[in-house]
């Protein structure tokens, strides 16, 4: 007998083996389009999750601070209730809301801290803060005040941006309130150079701007704003998406570049903190005023 396939036999074994493969390369496609879905919907979650969080604290505005809203040195815009960083004259603004407390806050700082920094070093965006204490009205606790009011004491002495950072950093579980302890954020001050001075542990004991934080929380209810964190880019929702587009290091590279073609990158130097005390050299540390 030869030793030869038949030549139908080989034709019939190659058809099937071409069908093998398309099917192969369909179960490939689903199974990526699962986990694609999978990401969009974290990403998803956690924009309802902010969202549940604001809507549950609307009615207990939590403890009332007491005594005249005193706004932090360098504060701007209406009432003194934004906390800038970057170059004034930076092409574009990048407006956020947040609370110390907020774990979606701590996520989106974890995946956009370096290019938020690298946009505002390069003069491409200014970027203004806006505090809000969401999670102490839903939880209980003060963590989202104190933390807020050792932030806006952080300002005073111009190292606002690099505190702001640890505490995201060091962010507790959300059902934990170790933000409401003075003593540890006085304790994470230790990890910014030149912040741990008699002034700012005087400063957040004395809860300076308790009632500054209270006025910026108030200012973000009203404000129609639907969670934390809330991202816009010159004033356009990016969080979690912008038109049919997921936020990304990226698209948010991507939608700045476009927001600010061909005009020149901002220059100007942040000034020092009102009370004369000696600001970082570095624009992405110090607030612009």
């Amino acid at each position: 007998m030869s030793d030869k396939i038949p030549e139908g036999n080989r034709s019939a074994r190659e058809r099937l083996a071409q069908q093998r493969e398309r099917e192969k390369g369909r179960e490939k496609r689903r199974r990526t389009l699962i986990v694609a879905s999978a990401v969009v919907g974290v990403l998803a979650l956690a924009a309802v999750v902010g969202l549940i969080a604001a809507n549950a604290g609307k009615d207990d505005g939590g403890d009332t601070a007491s005594g005249p809203a005193v706004a932090p040195s360098g504060a701007i815009g209406e009432d003194a209730l934004t906390l800038p960083v970057g170059a004034a004259d930076a092409l574009s603004t990048l407006t956020i809301w947040e609370d110390f407390r907020c774990p979606v806050c701590a996520q989106f700082e974890t995946a956009f801290r370096d290019t938020i920094t690298e946009l505002a070093d390069d003069g491409q965006v200014k970027v203004e803060y806006h505090l809000a204490t969401i999670i102490d009205g839903n939880l209980g606790g003060t963590g989202s005040l104190r933390a807020a009011n050792a932030a806006a004491c952080a300002q005073d002495a111009g190292k606002f941006a690099a505190y702001h950072d640890v505490l995201f950093a060091n962010q507790p579980p959300e059902p934990d309130d170790a933000y409401g302890k003075n003593s540890r954020l006085i304790e994470l001050a230790g990890e910014v150079e030149g912040l741990d001075t008699p002034g700012f542990r005087s400063c957040v004991e004395d809860g300076e701007h308790d009632s500054w934080v209270k006025k910026s929380d108030t200012a973000f209810r009203e404000g129609g704003f639907q969670g934390t964190p809330t991202v816009l880019l010159n004033g356009e929702s990016v969080f979690p998406s912008k038109g049919d587009e997921q936020i990304s290091p990226e698209n948010l590279k991507k939608w700045v570049a476009a927001a600010n073609k061909g005009k020149k990158p901002g220059t100007a130097t942040p000034t020092a903190p009102a009370d004369g005390s000696s600001a970082p050299a570095d624009p992405s540390s110090a607030p612009a005023s």
